[in-house]
Protein backbone atom coordinates (compact mmCIF):
# COMPACT_ATOMS: atom_id res chain seq x y z
CA UNK A 1 0.00 0.00 0.00
CA UNK A 2 1.43 3.35 -0.97
CA UNK A 3 1.68 6.37 1.28
CA UNK A 4 -0.77 8.41 -0.82
CA UNK A 5 -3.40 5.67 -0.53
CA UNK A 6 -2.88 5.40 3.23
CA UNK A 7 -3.26 9.15 3.65
CA UNK A 8 -6.46 9.03 1.61
CA UNK A 9 -7.89 6.32 3.85
CA UNK A 10 -6.81 8.21 6.97
CA UNK A 11 -8.47 11.39 5.70
CA UNK A 12 -11.69 9.53 4.93
CA UNK A 13 -11.63 7.94 8.38
CA UNK A 14 -11.15 11.30 10.10
CA UNK A 15 -13.97 12.89 8.06
CA UNK A 16 -16.29 10.04 9.06
CA UNK A 17 -15.30 10.37 12.72
CA UNK A 18 -16.03 14.10 12.58
CA UNK A 19 -19.43 13.45 11.00
CA UNK A 20 -20.33 10.88 13.67
CA UNK A 21 -19.19 13.17 16.50
CA UNK A 22 -21.63 15.82 15.26
CA UNK A 23 -24.46 13.30 15.73
CA UNK A 24 -23.62 12.71 19.41
CA UNK A 25 -26.11 14.14 21.91
CA UNK A 26 -23.73 15.82 24.34
CA UNK A 27 -25.04 16.35 27.90
CA UNK A 28 -25.45 19.83 29.29
CA UNK A 29 -23.50 20.94 32.37
CA UNK A 30 -26.30 20.15 34.85
CA UNK A 31 -26.71 16.60 33.55
CA UNK A 32 -22.95 16.06 33.51
CA UNK A 33 -22.54 17.22 37.12
CA UNK A 34 -25.43 15.08 38.37
CA UNK A 35 -24.10 12.01 36.56
CA UNK A 36 -20.64 12.62 38.00
CA UNK A 37 -22.08 12.87 41.53
CA UNK A 38 -23.95 9.59 41.04
CA UNK A 39 -20.83 7.80 39.78
CA UNK A 40 -18.62 9.09 42.60
CA UNK A 41 -21.28 8.17 45.20
CA UNK A 42 -21.66 4.63 43.83
CA UNK A 43 -17.87 4.17 43.77
CA UNK A 44 -17.52 5.33 47.39
CA UNK A 45 -20.38 3.09 48.60
CA UNK A 46 -19.08 0.08 46.65
CA UNK A 47 -15.55 0.66 47.99
CA UNK A 48 -16.81 0.85 51.56
CA UNK A 49 -18.84 -2.33 51.09
CA UNK A 50 -15.91 -4.24 49.59
CA UNK A 51 -13.62 -2.93 52.33
CA UNK A 52 -16.07 -4.09 55.00
CA UNK A 53 -16.40 -7.55 53.44
CA UNK A 54 -12.61 -7.79 53.18
CA UNK A 55 -12.23 -6.83 56.83
CA UNK A 56 -14.83 -9.39 57.94
CA UNK A 57 -13.22 -12.20 55.92
CA UNK A 58 -9.70 -11.31 57.10
CA UNK A 59 -10.87 -11.36 60.73
CA UNK A 60 -12.60 -14.69 60.12
CA UNK A 61 -9.44 -16.16 58.63
CA UNK A 62 -7.41 -14.99 61.62
CA UNK A 63 -9.74 -16.99 63.88
CA UNK A 64 -9.33 -20.18 61.81
CA UNK A 65 -5.56 -19.83 61.38
CA UNK A 66 -4.83 -19.58 65.11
Amino acid sequence: MQIKERLGRMGKFLREVRAEMRKVAWPDRKELVSSTVVVVTVVVVASAFIGLIDFVFSQGLKIFIR
